[in-house]
């Protein structure tokens, strides 16, 4: 929907073929999402049929999740793609119309003839990067005329049926990866035991099972850890989980001194060393008992420690496909940001990204991943703000056991976590200057040595950094190095301020609306033209993050599916304006004051109608005067649109 169209001026068969779309594929996934996509993609448009595919590459076929032929589901459907329309839509990457006579174009369709075909309509489900994953077509027994409603229909139901494929193969990706964690965990030598505080062993892997002579895993989950110790042994891990447990997050590690006293089950005892951590996973406290296999320890460890990093960042980005929105915006600013990712992403150019906080420079970095030929691997991201400078070279390039004080094993760092891949360095100017040639060393020769150790370390991963602070300045006040700005900055990116992205308010506010309404089950009104002028007038210092949590404050509060727009925002836009006036209401204002106050009413009428001076809800109107008189005191008063 373009800027200007409005949802509320929009016909109301669309409407109601667009509220069919979202009702009807709201709560459904995978399977049951596509069944009910071509079956209202078929009602909306009146077409015989629709379907949605997947692409098999390597044997050139469609392969049909749902396929709503008349009145019902044809199961099993799959087709070769050379000689149909689909081959030229896969082809070239781009939505396909043919109003009639669809079966003397294409004659070696088989399928076409079959069923009678008339006309077709198809378009590429495409991947972020590109490539295609499927397709979604419709056909018909009587010719389908192209109408601007039919085929822009189509396109969101082209767009909801991409974005579920995409989060399936995602998922798909996630569950791969955790098989292979689960396949290395039961594959290690060392004996690992995961317990909860009170020693109840919820997991356990193959050594550990022959280690303590019990093969069966039934006999150990749910038991007490305690019935596989020595008396003395379970009172010195009750005692040390305890202490553990009372560290701060992020020292909940240690060496057991002196071991631990096993019993078996068949009466054998022997003595062990381990390690002992603790964490929380979904607020429930766990802790993971490492029987050190001294011999094959060191290689088990890495590739568990890496792989669990790794699945967690999956975890991570499946979780922004399902939960966040991508970037939206149809304003020039915009559309300059979204040909800069475009022309970026398929390099290994070093992106600095610059914008004010809450503008969504993380999205732009994972837009730029995820269109690059790195997106099968992880997008590491670093916070340079929350790492405290002690730590920040651990983090960045990890340590060797015993490197520092409570370095009790070797741990990876996050540049070799993203080798192949991306690392996002967010509030890169709050990098401490220690840090900046090491990392300068980096970005020019790949190379890097942990904390403790003398052997270096190649890698490959490309860099993209952000920052809301004027790095220029910084160089100037000597807090920031000029050769690791230089090198930081071969491709810059402006994440241009909410308050000049104009229409994209209300785009971002819909999509919101959209999103609340669905996570607290209220059915919301569209924006009324005051809504409208309230989001366009207010100066968004807080940007994209502001308008989503005020959107959220607005659909909670909301009364019989009006928003409480006025409420919220009148706090943060005429409290300010208003408090001045009044802190000295009796105080006669000179001359220059007076026009200033007159400046500034006009700026804020101007801004409430998108600068629209004549007409209806023109900023004359609202004043209160002819809009030749308003022109003039524009001139007067040297007031002009930001873009002028």
């Amino acid at each position: 929907m373009g800027p200007k169209e409005q949802h509320d001026d929009q016909p109301f068969e669309e409407q109601e073929a667009l509220r069919t779309i979202l009702q009807g594929t709201a709560a459904h996934t995978g399977k049951e999402f596509f069944r009910e996509l071509v079956k209202r993609l078929a009602k909306a448009l009146h077409t015989e049929s629709a379907w949605v595919t997947e692409f098999i590459e390597k044997e050139q076929k469609l392969r049909a999740l749902a396929f709503w032929m008349g009145d019902r589901f044809i199961e099993g459907y799959e087709y070769d793609v050379p000689g149909t329309p689909c081959e030229v839509v896969l082809e070239k990457k781009n939505m396909l119309h043919v109003p009639k006579n669809v079966v003397n174009l294409f004659p070696q369709d088989p399928d076409l003839k079959k069923y009678s075909a008339m006309s077709y309509l198809g378009a590429p489900l495409l991947n972020l990067d590109g490539s295609v994953l499927g397709n979604l077509a419709v056909m018909d027994t009587h010719e389908m005329p192209e109408k601007y409603r039919n085929v822009a229909l189509f396109k969101i139901f082209a767009d909801r049926g991409a974005s579920e494929l995409r989060r399936i193969r995602a998922e798909q990706r996630l569950r791969e990866r955790e098989g292979q964690l689960s396949r290395l965990f039961d594959s290690a030598m060392d004996a690992i035991i995961e317990i909860k505080p009170d020693l109840t062993v919820t997991q356990v892997n193959r050594a550990a099972l022959d280690l303590f002579e019990d093969r069966d895993p039934d006999k150990m989950l749910g038991q007490s850890f305690e019935d596989y110790l020595a008396p003395e042994s379970a009172v010195k891990l009750k005692n040390l989980l305890q202490g553990l447990r009372n560290r701060p997050l992020g020292q909940r590690y240690l060496w057991i001194p002196g071991g631990l006293k096993a019993v078996c089950e068949r009466g054998n005892s022997f003595q062990f060393e381990a390690t002992l951590s603790c964490y929380e996973h979904d607020r429930n406290p766990y802790c993971i008992l490492i029987l050190r296999n001294i011999t094959d320890r060191v290689e088990a460890e890495k590739r568990i420690d890496v792989l669990s990093a790794e699945s967690e960042y999956l975890r991570e980005e499946l979780e922004l496909i399902h939960n966040s929105d991508e970037i939206i915006g149809q304003s020039p600013c915009m559309v300059k940001v979204f040909d800069e990712i475009n022309q970026v992403a398929g390099t290994s150019a070093t992106v600095l990204i610059s914008g004010e906080t809450g503008t969504g420079k993380e999205l732009v970095a994972r837009a730029i991943h995820g269109k690059s030929r790195r997106s099968d691997k992880p997008l590491i991201k670093v916070n340079c703000a929350t790492i405290p400078e002690t730590l920040i070279e651990s983090e960045f390039f990890g340590h060797e056991e015993g490197a520092f004080t409570g370095a009790t094993e070797q741990r990876k760092g996050r540049f070799a976590l993203a080798d192949g891949g991306t690392i996002f360095l967010d509030e890169i100017g709050e990098l401490p200057m220690g840090m900046q040639p090491k990392l300068l060393r980096v970005l020019q020769e790949g190379e890097f040595e942990a904390v403790g150790s003398s052997q270096t370390q190649k890698i490959n991963a490309r860099v993209i950094a952000a920052t809301n602070r004027d790095l220029k300045k910084m160089i100037r006040e000597g807090d920031f190095r000029a050769d690791l700005y230089y090198r930081l900055n071969v491709f810059p990116m402006v994440i241009p301020p909410l308050r000049e992205r104009g229409e994209d308010i209300l785009l971002l506010a819909q999509a919101f609306i959209g999103r609340y309404s669905q996570q607290f089950g209220r059915k919301m009104k569209p924006l009324t033209s005051g809504d409208k002028n309230l989001l366009r007038s207010y100066d968004w210092p807080g940007n994209v993050r502001e308008l989503q949590n005020i959107i959220e404050r607005a659909v909670i509060t909301s009364q019989d599916g009006t928003l409480n727009l006025a409420n919220i925002l009148s706090g943060g836009l005429y409290a300010e304006e208003t408090n001045a006036s009044q802190t000295f209401p009796d105080r006669i204002l000179t001359a220059e004051e007076l026009l200033q106050e007159e400046r500034q009413n006009m700026i804020r009428a101007l801004k409430a109608t998108c600068w629209k001076v004549a007409g209806k809800e023109g900023a004359a109107q609202l004043i209160g005067v002819p809009p030749s008189t308003f022109s003039s005191r524009m001139k007067a008063l040297n007031i002009k649109r930001p873009s002028e």
